[in-house]
């Protein structure tokens, strides 16, 4: 049965919208007193709220569309930087307000001070910057690859891995993409570290298996000496698309796995293996999807069966909610999870001694290393994008880890 679409939560969106609107137009007309630019702004409102109700519409009848994911990100964008226009404006209303309280006593009324002209510029400007840093994240920064290096140290490493390194990227979303060439770049970048080993958390594709057909040129050029290997993710089981039947879905999945060998990837479900270097040996586990909220497919009991409580473990688990539940209290030492899932929200800022992203009220650790316990958590920000086509302030990210005994 197709679901009723119902049209109250965009109008009350919609209602927002205009007020918001609105509240901008007064600003602005105090610098700007032309009446053509305020009703060609009214116009330009209109249009694009009732083109994303139709565009909505048809999300309901053919999934989404082109039109849509324009739509979308035009309102978004005008959205978020009336919205930055708007938290200024208000602080001078504000300030202005009150500074004008005093005039009741002093001229025997209430006198309010006008907007200052300084003020509303300088809002503006704000206005302006939101829109080219959307603009930067749509068309530059969804493509802008950084290496992120961390060296760890652990007491049990055995003496052999001392100096290890592994490179993780998590989170493809491979339907996103739509430049081959700036992937190949990112790919580049993956080979260029020379790493031991190579590892993928989860998410290759958004909802279908097909997604990676075009890229399988490109990840399959990734290799690493001691091999690649990959986990399973929330969206790599097509839960969240409409199949004719189970059957369908069954299949999708099953294509999916046959991709990953396509890739040269390894992909562990539940299980581990063992990485040996002159006589010693680390081990290497992967379970399936488990994440609150997104459901919780995978064994650890499982995955580590058959390994010691000495033995040294690195594990692959998309979500890093799965650490804070299972992992870092796991009664056999888990000593290094990595994770991806979050994407840092893809926006935020990471500068000046600030770490930020919407993400963090979703999620604890949501990007970087955490230690805990004694045990490290690595969360990547993600090698691709999804829903929003950008990244503004966190951006996609080739993971490379050291691993160091501690003296």
């Amino acid at each position: 049965m197709r679901r009723k679409f119902s049209l109250l939560p965009i109008l009350v969106i919609a209602i927002l919208f205009f007020s918001l609107n609105a509240y901008f137009i007064s600003g602005l007309g105090v610098i700007y007193k032309s009446i053509w630019l305020k009703t060609s702004l009214w116009i330009i409102i209109s249009g694009l709220t009732l083109l994303l109700i139709y565009a909505i519409g048809t999300v309901q009848r053919k999934g989404v569309t082109k039109l849509f994911q324009v739509v979308a990100h035009a309102f978004l964008i005008v959205f978020v930087s009336e919205l930055i226009f708007a938290v200024f404006l208000l602080i001078g209303d504000i300030y202005r307000v009150l500074l004008s309280v005093p005039t009741q006593f002093e001229a025997g009324g209430y006198h309010t001070l006008n907007r200052s002209n300084d003020w509303i510029g300088f809002a503006f400007v704000m206005f302006c910057l939101t829109i080219i840093l959307f603009a930067y994240g749509i068309t530059k920064g969804k493509y802008a690859y950084r290496v992120i290096r961390h060296t760890l140290y652990f007491d049990d490493l055995p003496e052999q891995f001392d100096g290890f390194t592994l490179t993780q990227i998590s989170d493809v979303h491979a339907g996103s993409f739509t430049n081959p060439k700036a992937v190949q770049k990112g790919i580049d970048l993956i080979n260029a570290q020379k790493s031991d080993l190579f590892v993928f958390t989860g998410d290759l594709v958004n909802n279908m298996s097909n997604e990676i057909v075009p890229y399988i040129g490109h990840f399959s050029q990734i290799k690493a000496p001691y091999g690649q290997f990959s986990v399973l993710g929330n969206h790599d089981y097509g839960d969240y698309v409409k199949w004719p039947g189970e059957a369908e879905k069954i299949k999708n999945l099953n294509q999916l796995k046959a991709y990953h060998q396509e890739l040269g990837f390894k992909l562990l479900l539940d299980e581990h293996v063992e990485l040996h270097k002159n006589g010693e040996k680390i081990i290497l586990a992967g379970i399936e999807n488990w994440g609150i909220g997104f459901g919780e497919r995978g064994d650890l009991n499982k995955a580590l069966q058959g390994t010691a409580q000495n033995d040294f473990k690195i594990l692959l688990s998309h979500d890093p909610s799965h650490w804070d539940a299972q992992v870092k209290n796991y009664p056999s030492k888990i000593q290094l999870s990595l994770a991806g899932h979050t994407h840092g929200m893809q926006f935020g800022i990471e500068a000046f001694g600030i770490k930020w992203s919407p993400v963090k009220y979703r999620y604890k650790h949501w990007a970087g290393v955490k230690s805990e316990n004694g045990r490290y958590l690595n969360v990547n920000r993600g090698f691709g994008f999804l829903g929003f086509s950008g990244r503004i302030g966190i951006w996609p990210e080739v993971t490379v880890i050291e691993l160091k005994k501690k003296i």
